[in-house]
């Protein structure tokens, strides 16, 4: 086998330390720039002309704000998150979020003055001034979050409290989860961490898959009290802050920053739910193929076929490049740079974070992606969907921050789309034996985001709503989500081997800032699907079509972007075409597994 030569990426385009007179220059600029938009928000502009050219002010100096504050605490995060044992990065980490109060500060200031000054006339003051057209959207959502805001004094109590409160919690599930590990070996002495463990969840070994999964869940349960605390912590403060906000329920405030309606989330929801049979009917086939009367949570990344291709990294950043430059060569250069400029960590190590995300850098313009590279397609897979992310921000690049800002639901179809483009491409090169593998590999990835999706969505709306009466104890934790999972995956999957520390083992339910960090996945799968059949039917015309999409969505809805490309995401017919999609492939895997 190939050795795999894996990297760590570069900072140094960005800061050098967090001691560096640029970093230093930045950090004082940052404060500097807070206070200028302190003092513009206490002017009084009276005529229409003057709240125009007032509103043009202001916005530049926050956008100068948000730039600095972006680049400096995804600096902060990048450090942190490659070594958590780093004090130096968590000192840093603390500074910056101390420096973002004045930054939320002005920001909450900045919502109360527009409401107070423009919600009468907006549009007149908008029309005084053409600069200000493309903000017309961006305004409107100020406007309107501003009714869900509490006095600026308490807004200012609660993010200084948020930082020795929910973010706090967070840290202490991502150190935890980036550091533990158990003995692996007895005779020599090997340990694993449990991102490490998780990983073998794709080896062709059961015994191996079973005995990892055992393990894992022998660390959860040992961290299980301090962990459970954590997410009582994020849930607790997040239930009381949309009570005073004045949030109908828990979804409300999801369903703002998605930037969807309840009945375009009710229709993908609905959709998602009908599926279900169809997945399990997949499940099955694997467990027909494996021998297997049902197969257990640890067999759902079993590769179907025993010598599947194992990936090193130049073929994986090769495959990668070459296929979104069959797509798109603009985009193919992008990746080409983003390898060759060292943007991307994907060496798994102790105490590194585990799973993958996508950071930008406003000021540089630039991107870095974090990863954990085992030589899975699966984890091929992954490096394209953080690309696509990358690529995302690249089109929005010289836009200013406000208008760059785009929701959840958006930025996971762009890197949802990435991934269909080099599943598209393996199938289209695979022989016979080979295709099987892809396929299966598309519908593990797709029974991940919708399946596994849903269930994490039941188990947090099930979490909020206890959360309001009280504390959960881990049991209770672990039964909900037992129950979640067998509300999904039925009889799909084995019953009695299921997974209850996902609770534990999911980073997103400890982001006090963006709760229902799951149905955004299945959104940007399905309307992923959409997009790319409008590129099988019109071809090389809809690159542009493409960079357009992504460009319009900081400053839209997502369902005005969806309208431009046609789609009209509140109906469930839309939706219901994606999953046909993935059913297709479904009986193109049972065809297969018959002729093998």
């Amino acid at each position: 086998m190939e050795k795999v030569t894996v990297p760590k990426w570069s900072l140094l385009s960005i800061y050098e330390d967090f001691e560096t007179p640029k970093h230093q220059k930045d950090i004082d600029a940052l404060k500097a720039g807070t206070k200028q938009v302190s003092k513009i928000l206490q002017e009084s502009p009276a005529s229409v002309t003057e709240k125009a050219f007032w509103l043009k002010r202001v916005l530049d100096s926050v956008n100068t704000v948000l730039a600095l504050n972006e680049n400096l605490a995804a600096f902060a995060y990048t450090r942190y998150s490659t070594d958590t044992r780093d004090t130096s990065a968590l000192r840093g980490l603390n500074a910056i979020e101390e420096i973002s109060l004045d930054v939320q500060a002005v920001s909450v200031g900045l919502r109360n003055r527009i409401a107070e000054l423009l919600s009468d006339e907006l549009q007149t003051v908008l029309e005084a001034e053409p600069l200000l057209q493309p903000y017309a959207f961006i305004i409107s959502e100020m406007i309107e979050e501003q009714q869900h805001q509490m006095s600026e004094q308490e807004e200012a109590l609660a993010a200084d409290l948020e930082r020795s409160g929910g973010e706090a919690w967070g840290r202490l599930q991502e150190a935890v989860s980036s550091t533990i590990s158990t003995i692996w070996n007895e005779q020599t002495g090997e340990r694993k961490t449990v991102t490490e463990l998780r990983a073998l969840a794709y080896s062709a070994d059961r015994a191996i898959r079973e005995k990892a999964y055992l393990k894992e869940l022998e660390l959860w349960k040992m961290y299980e009290v301090p962990l459970a605390s954590a997410v009582n912590g994020v849930k607790g403060s997040a239930v009381s802050l949309n009570k005073r906000r004045k949030y109908h329920d828990s979804l409300e405030k999801p369903l703002f920053q998605a930037r969807i309606t309840k009945k375009t989330l009710d229709s993908l929801i609905l959709v998602m739910e009908e599926s279900l049979p169809m997945f399990r009917e997949y499940l099955k086939l694997k467990a027909s193929a494996a021998g297997l009367e049902k197969i257990s949570f640890y067999d759902i990344f079993a590769p179907v076929k025993q010598n599947s291709k194992v990936w090193s990294f130049d073929e994986a950043r090769n495959f990668i490049i070459d296929r979104f430059s069959e797509f798109h060569p603009g985009m193919g250069a992008f990746a080409e740079n983003a390898f060759s400029s060292a943007w991307i960590d994907a060496l798994p190590r102790d105490g590194k974070v585990g799973g993958a995300y996508c950071i930008g850098f406003p000021l540089q313009g630039e991107s870095r992606v974090l990863c954990n590279f085992d030589g899975s397609l699966s984890s091929v897979s992954t490096i394209a969907h953080e690309l696509g992310h990358a690529y995302h921000g690249f089109i929005l690049k010289d836009e200013p921050p406000l208008l760059g800002d785009y929701p959840m639901t958006l930025a996971e179809t762009a890197s949802i789309f990435a991934e269909t483009v080099i599943f598209n491409g393996a199938m289209v090169r695979a022989d016979k034996e080979e295709k099987i593998v892809v396929i299966e590999n598309f519908l593990q990835e797709s029974t991940q985001v919708i399946v596994d999706i849903l269930s994490r969505f039941y188990f947090e709306k099930e979490l909020f709503a206890r959360r309001e009466t009280g504390e959960l104890m881990p049991d209770e934790l672990c039964s909900m989500m037992i129950d979640a999972q067998k509300k999904t995956y039925g009889d799909g999957l084995n019953a009695d081997e299921l997974h209850p520390y996902m609770w534990a083992v999911k980073g997103h339910y400890y982001r006090p800032e963006l709760a229902f960090y799951n149905f955004p996945y299945a959104f940007g799968q399905l309307f992923g699907l959409g997009l790319y059949a409008r590129y099988q039917t019109e071809g090389e015309s809809f690159r542009d079509m493409y960079d357009k999409i992504l460009y319009l969505t900081g400053r839209k809805s997502a369902g005005d972007v969806a309208g431009h490309a046609g789609f009209d995401i509140e109906k469930p017919e839309f939706w219901r075409q994606g999953i046909a999609v993935i059913a297709g492939f479904v009986d193109e895997f049972r065809e297969s597994l018959q002729t093998v």
